[in-house]
């Protein structure tokens, strides 16, 4: 029912003198809600913990074991020290790594039970309600999840947004400062700034076109990845960059990172050749290598929430896995389009770019 976030085995559930507990059997951590938590040290401490999750807007600690949302690392002052314990403010449930229930201090007093419920039938009503939103599915859950909700904190989001570009609503900030995703959407701005006054002739000699795959050495392969024909499409590609790389940058590091955006980047040349029935259509832009990045991403972190503005200042929420359902879709009617020769989108490379990053995630999926 409940997964540890740790090692993601089945919680036991555990009986206390305090109330309930869910154990990992294998690792020794506990989830324990915050009525327990106030049972066992008192309530000072609950009202530390729940006040400084409050204030806390981003989402940086654990997976909570019921719903799988992002929880808040919260510190809490405990005997001179900050005991670091991961919060879910939906849930009411505080995940304890081992060994850190017992350095919470012993509760100086208890709390007056209510009169109305008795304390056995609260604990039960407790439980029930959080068994039933630990088997709602992701996208039906109240808050954060659902299809519909609140427009995201960020007023930067809305720009992207009202272009119908999807934003990212739920997942963990990076680790790391994802520098190569950074630099590589400058160097992609920079080479756009040096040549949007001759593209044409850039792409004559720099592009990868299907009947001359091996010009210049074959050095097409890549540079292709560098032009874009126009400020749309650039903008498009770079903004898919930066909120995707930088999550699969993270996971990944540079070298893993790097060698996916490379093999993306042929595996959609590759395709292009293979499929594309007019041999003289150049290819350039960066989108196969990015599919990758996309592919990673969705199967990577699937529960991550990407919200779409639909209209009348409605929000859409989907999970990544979801939205790369409907976009693996639209490329496969995208490419079916472009062998009939109506399209100019190589579809065909996003769709070669894709089945690299498939493949570099069952490779790399377990690090």
């Amino acid at each position: 029912m409940f997964a540890c976030p740790n090692c993601r085995q089945r919680l036991v559930r555990a009986t206390s003198p305090k109330g309930v507990v869910f154990v990992c059997p294998n690792c020794g951590g506990r989830a324990v809600g915050l009525a327990v938590v106030r049972r066992s040290a008192g309530e000072r401490i609950v009202k530390s913990l729940w006040l400084r999750g409050m204030k806390k807007t981003d989402a940086g600690g654990k997976r909570c074991p019921v719903c799988n949302r992002w929880m808040r690392e919260i510190p809490v002052p405990v005997d001179h020290k900050d005991l670091r314990l991961d919060l879910c403010r939906e849930c009411q449930f505080v995940w304890f790594d081992a060994r850190e229930f017992e350095q919470l201090p012993a509760v100086a007093e208890q709390p007056k039970p209510l009169q109305a419920i008795p304390l056995e039938a609260r604990e039960r009503l407790a439980v029930a309600q959080i068994q039933h939103r630990a088997e709602m599915p992701q996208w039906e859950a109240p808050e954060g999840g659902g299809l519909g909700g609140a427009p995201p904190e960020e007023p930067w989001k809305w720009i992207p947004a009202v272009f119908g570009l999807p934003v990212e609503s739920d997942i963990a900030p990076v680790r790391s400062i994802p520098w190569l995703t950074w630099g590589l959407a400058a160097v992609l701005a920079l080479i756009y700034l040096v040549t949007f006054r001759n593209l044409e002739g850039v792409v004559e000699r720099l592009g990868f076109v299907p009947d001359q795959a091996l010009r210049l050495g074959g050095a097409t392969w890549l540079t292709s990845f560098f032009l874009h024909g126009g400020l749309l499409h650039l903008l498009t590609n770079g903004y898919f960059l930066l909120i995707f790389g930088d999550n699969v940058e993270d996971y990944l590091g540079r070298w893993r990172y790097l060698a996916l955006l490379f093999f993306a980047t042929i595996c959609g040349d590759l395709a292009h050749v293979l499929l594309e029935p007019r041999g003289d259509l150049p290819s350039i832009g960066a989108s196969g290598g990015i599919s990758g990045v996309i592919v990673f991403y969705a199967l990577q972190f699937p529960r991550a929430q990407l919200a779409f503005f639909v209209r009348w200042f409605y929000w859409l929420r989907v999970p990544a896995f979801v939205a790369l359902a409907l976009w693996i879709l639209l490329q496969f009617l995208g490419a079916a389009v472009q062998i009939e020769g109506l399209s100019e989108v190589s579809s065909l490379a996003h769709l070669g770019g894709a089945l690299a990053g498939l493949v570099a995630w069952i490779a790399w999926r377990n690090r």
